[in-house]
């Protein structure tokens, strides 16, 4: 019997949802139950720009640099230490959260734990938890294909943060409307944040952020600011981009048995 094709014998209810299980990752390239290596493709077409995200982009990214050299100039030490706990949270609320437990349904969480993370990855505002998994196992059901959110075939640039600059190509909203989420939809505790997120994500993402260091250790407003929330979140956004990007292209290799 050929190495993979045991695989396409499974549960065919995973073609549907996107979860991935243990046996997903064998594919022949890495994909899921269906081998799409012969669709990884981008269509060779002008992009629509979203100019408002490009400036903002721009706008995060200059604060967050004006947050790093703060760092070094003018901030307190505690208010780095802050921003590198934020980070440590946030990183958790999109990893151990919406990635493994919500995208991929790696592991079973009570709702202690799933609502510690809902609130960890608010603080990390790389949207809410449903829309996150959602896309993302788009990306793996349909991976380097337009269906792909940052199909890494157009590039390190647009893999990385490209994709967030420009209106989302037609295949990944057929596509998406073609998994089953209920499983996501059945979670109250991410329907609450869905519901809420342009109430809970300024909170948590910008506003306590900023307020905390201000009221605890006497910090500035500016390094409250471009330290314990531009820089940290626009760090921690570059992060979680260059899985899309820098594992795509350089993080290939294949492994003998």
């Amino acid at each position: 019997m050929a190495p993979y094709s045991r695989i396409y014998h499974q549960d065919e209810s995973s073609k549907e949802t996107g979860v991935l299980f243990e046996d997903d990752a064998q594919t022949v390239d890495g994909d899921l139950t269906t081998d799409r290596f012969q669709l990884k493709r981008a269509e060779k077409r002008r992009l629509p720009l979203v100019w408002r995200n490009i400036i903002l982009f721009a706008l995060v990214h200059l604060a967050a640099l004006y947050g790093l050299h703060s760092i070094f100039t003018r901030a307190k030490l505690a208010t780095t230490l802050f921003a590198a706990v934020l980070y440590i949270i946030g990183m958790l609320g999109v990893t151990a959260g919406a990635h493994r437990l919500w995208a991929h349904r790696t592991y079973k969480a009570k709702w202690p734990l799933r609502l510690l993370l809902v609130i960890f990855n608010t603080i990390a505002f790389q949207d809410a938890v449903f829309h996150w998994a959602r896309d993302h196992r788009v990306h793996h059901k349909f991976s380097e294909t337009d269906a792909d959110p940052h199909n890494a075939t157009r590039g390190f640039f647009f893999s990385h943060v490209g994709w967030l600059l420009c209106k989302k190509h037609p295949d990944i909203k057929e596509k998406g409307r073609g998994l089953d989420l209920s499983d996501l939809r059945a979670d109250p505790i991410l329907m609450f944040q869905r519901k809420h997120y342009y109430i809970l994500m300024p909170l948590a993402c910008f506003v306590l952020p900023t307020v905390i260091p201000m009221v605890y250790w006497n910090e500035t407003l500016a390094s409250s600011w471009f330290v314990a929330t531009m820089f940290r979140w626009c760090f921690q956004l570059n992060m979680t981009w260059l899985v899309n990007s820098a594992a795509h292209k350089f993080g290939n290799r294949p492994y003998d048995k």
